[in-house]
């Protein structure tokens, strides 16, 4: 245990006084503010005043209509606000839109341009020479037949402005429907209320009682958690590989044979190089846990409310162990692979097979949601490949009898134990082989041999 408990000691200090440990703990809580609440801040900022429009208007009655509906906002943009405030996690959307339009929006200047006798296209030079003098930012031709044809013109100055065109494109959107149903004796107002979207609130039930609940919290929360395993294999599974055949390079191995078995060894460095990857990740959660309490309190008083999951502990338990599961078993597979190759770069030909697997628990988890109860939904949530994604969607859909969790937990955690015995049998072995990569035969081989 002494030998085993060095090992551990090593492989953690060494990683964790490294300087690419401190700048990667430090840099990621901040390109998390900066990508997060810097983008937020920055869409409030007034870059000028209005947009300066002069509109055209050729069919004699749609002057008013328009410019009401650029100075008051499209239906879409209201609309859309509201879908998303009835569906999304966050409640408060609409409200936060309302103030980020209030306050970041630049808004509109509209005067009206009568052609009184002339030819459209002296007006349009007219208009033009007004745009390249800086009295206008653009004018908006409005044809005789728009309500049929649904066509219009946009001029303007910075035609790469795609927020002010594609907003204009849909205020004069609804002012030209308007103007047909008016036509048509239809009121407005009247088929606003007649379309307006039916908002279903989705309640579970419980024991007995029916339970609101948020149906995008867990869905969300278990793909975050598979995306955490994810990316802290994308970034530890190369390291574990590397401590694994470090020896192998140095090639120190007979005279750490003679003191410690593969075993301890190998339990050892991958155990010290996961302690690495918890500890970075522990200190990314007092981050996040810290911006929650402190940084969305602050957004919510600009009018950007952050909506945070509400998670019982009990789930919150399920998802640390099966975060763990799903961490150790990958990273116990590229600790087999680190056994099978001989240098650090045929470990990463080797590796994208691992990934393909773990994404390959994403895709079983879309069947799995919809049936959670199913015998296939069963059998995939027992996989322990795939059983850290799977288990959870279950779980936080229509959470399974109790034994079947602990049975996929069992399972997972007996083979991360094999997968660590059939690696050090391997590595005992392979590190004494240098020149080629192992087949698998070979493998197989040593496997029996050891």
């Amino acid at each position: 245990m002494r030998k085993f408990l060095a090992v551990v000691k090593r492989e953690y200090v060494q990683r964790v006084r490294s300087r690419m440990f401190l700048v990667v703990t430090i840099g990621a809580p901040l390109m998390f503010a900066i990508f997060t609440v810097v983008p937020a801040l920055i869409a409030g900022i007034k870059a000028g005043g209005p947009t300066r429009i002069a509109v055209v208007d050729e069919t004699g009655r749609m002057y008013e209509r328009v410019r009401e509906s650029l100075l008051s906002g499209s239906d879409e943009d209201e609309e859309s606000a509201e879908a998303q405030a009835a569906s999304a996690v966050n409640q408060n959307r609409s409200d936060r839109m309302k103030r980020a339009a209030a306050a970041g929006e630049q808004g509109y200047a509209v005067e009206m341009v009568e052609a009184g006798g002339r030819d459209i296209e002296e007006v349009k030079r007219r208009l033009n020479e007004r745009v390249k003098g800086d009295e206008l930012d653009g004018y908006l031709v409005i044809p005789p037949d728009v309500l049929t044809t649904g066509a219009a013109e946009f001029y303007a100055r910075n035609t790469g402005d795609v927020f002010t065109n594609g907003q204009i494109a849909d205020r004069l959107t609804k002012a030209v429907r308007e103007q047909r149903m008016v036509e048509r004796n239809i009121n407005p107002a009247d088929m606003r209320e007649i379309t307006q979207p039916v908002k279903v609130k989705t309640r579970k039930v419980g024991e007995g009682r029916e339970e609101a609940e948020d149906t995008g919290q867990g869905f969300y929360l278990v793909f975050g958690v598979g995306f955490i395993i994810y990316l802290t294999i994308l970034m530890y599974g190369q390291v574990v590989l590397g401590a694994v055949i470090e020896e192998k390079e140095t090639r120190i191995a007979e005279i750490l044979f003679s003191s410690i078995r593969s075993f301890p060894l190998m339990m050892g460095k991958l155990i010290g190089v996961s302690l690495v990857a918890l500890t970075q990740f522990a200190i990314w959660g007092l981050a996040f846990a810290a911006f929650a309490l402190y940084g969305v309190a602050k957004l919510a008083e600009q009018g950007m409310a952050i909506p945070l999951p509400h998670v019982p502990a009990s789930v919150f338990a399920y998802l640390v162990l099966f975060f763990l599961l799903g961490y150790f078993i990958y990273a116990t597979i590229y600790a087999l692979v680190g056994s099978m190759v001989t240098t650090t770069q045929e470990g990463g030909q080797l590796a994208m097979p691992i990934i393909l697997i773990l994404v390959l628990g994403f895709y079983m988890a879309f069947p799995v949601i919809r049936a959670p109860n199913s015998p296939f939904a069963f059998w995939v949530s027992m996989v322990p490949f795939f059983a850290p994604i799977t288990m959870l969607i279950r779980i936080v859909t229509q959470t399974p009898p109790f034994w079947q969790i602990a049975l996929s937990l069992a399972i997972g955690f007996a083979t991360v134990v094999l997968l660590l015995w059939l690696a050090a049998r391997v590595y005992r072995v392979g590190m004494l082989m240098y020149g080629k990569r192992a087949t698998i035969p070979e493998v197989l081989k040593w496997i029996r041999q050891a």
